[in-house]
């Protein structure tokens, strides 16, 4: 293994021997296991998708190069594109059953994360690299995911204002239409006064009239507010700093994972997101090694693209993965339920240091692992202590 690999180790929690039993390696293509990955390939979502897609890539090229999983190679399938939408997503997920699929990961977005949980729940190992939902893992015992819920974000988030002093006098604006934004938001509300938190403005949008915001930035500019919380997506983001900047509020704003991807957004003046903070697990701006030769990997491959927090995911995810294979000692002759069933209990016994952090897994598929807050300057990310 090359020696910046080893930032990103993988140990057992538990000093199994199961590397003695570990098979020589197998690269006969009928002897491979074959991973799938299921997310918004085109539409309005794309960039989670396909940043999911070419990371898990190359996290499996490097795992085949140093041996596979368990001594076996890995083959990434053609990736499902569900669009964003449910029904496709459990499409695809047939569809990638009917190729060969033995462990999904996915999917990328939470409703279809929960749609296709539905369908394997119990059948097929599934670990989603950012189904924030609650419900996205609860359909059965063998589906574990790598970033947080929305409810811990919005927890974690008025944690991290109150301790960092940031504000007293908090403004929420949201989505009151989106699943992902109700979640960050009800959870936020809820801890602000443990925090020393005083909401003082709580307004909300829907997804269809999501393109003025000028009569909820007027009342949060009334009300005193310090800091405007905005549990949204980027595109969303993107337009009330726009807007926020023109009504001549000056406060500071601070987002969630959803926030991620706002420097990239077209025709967008970056320099409105300066100062601006969010929760998120990844910054390609990062300058430990782990990340350096990540970015570097992935820059290389797809001219010059810059990765996300999901691609930061999808390769802990598939790097997580080979750690319970190894550690379970599966084969790729296995059934999906054996090969499910063994990694799931695998996955209590493994510790990853990741990209996005230092993670364990519960035996409710959470993962635990310390949030990472991150500062917009000079349009880079800058991780705040």
């Amino acid at each position: 293994m090359r020696n910046w690999k080893k930032a990103l180790s993988v140990t057992a929690a538990v000093a199994m021997a199961a590397t003695a039993l570990t098979p020589a390696a197998v690269f006969a293509d009928d002897e491979t296991f074959k991973v799938g990955v299921i997310g918004p390939m085109t539409g309005d979502y794309a960039q989670y998708g396909t940043n999911v897609y070419n990371a898990a890539k190359i996290a499996i090229d490097e795992i085949n190069e140093d041996g596979g999983f368990n001594g076996y190679q890995v083959e990434l399938l053609d990736a499902g594109d569900d669009q964003g939408d449910p029904e496709k997503a459990v499409n695809a997920y047939n569809d990638l059953l009917d190729k060969g699929m033995q462990m999904l990961c996915g999917t990328v977005t939470s409703g279809a994360c929960i749609a296709v949980g539905a369908e394997a729940a119990e059948s097929t190992f599934l670990f989603t690299p950012s189904g924030t939902a609650v419900d996205c893992i609860t359909s059965g015992s063998n589906e574990f995911r790598m970033c947080f819920t929305d409810p811990m974000q919005g927890t974690k988030s008025a944690e991290f204002i109150s301790e960092k002093g940031l504000a007293t006098k908090v403004a929420v604006l949201y989505d009151s239409m989106a699943d992902y934004n109700v979640g960050i938001h009800d959870a936020f509300v809820e801890s602000a006064g443990e925090y020393g938190l005083e909401i003082v403005a709580d307004e909300a949008y829907t997804t269809d009239s999501n393109t003025d915001f000028s009569v909820q930035l007027s009342k949060i500019k009334e009300s005193g507010a310090e800091l405007v919380f905005l549990p949204n997506y980027y595109s969303d983001n993107a337009l009330i700093l726009q807007q926020a900047a023109d009504a001549g509020l000056d406060v500071k704003f601070f987002g969630v994972d959803g926030m991620d991807g706002i420097l990239s957004v077209e025709n967008f003046d970056t320099s409105l997101a300066e100062g601006v903070m969010l929760l998120t697990p990844f910054s390609a701006t990062s300058e430990d090694e782990a990340t350096v030769n990540f970015v570097k990997a992935y820059n290389d491959a797809h001219n010059g693209e810059t990765p996300n927090q999901f691609a930061a995911d999808a390769y802990d995810v598939i790097y997580a993965m080979k750690a319970a294979a190894d550690d379970a000692a599966i084969t790729p002759d296995m059934s999906n339920e054996d090969i499910s069933a063994a990694l799931s209990a695998s996955m209590l016994n493994i510790e990853l240091n990741g990209l996005t952090g230092t993670a364990k897994w519960t035996e409710d598929g959470e993962c635990d692992k310390a949030p990472k807050a991150f500062e917009i300057k000079d349009g880079v990310y800058v991780e705040v202590e």
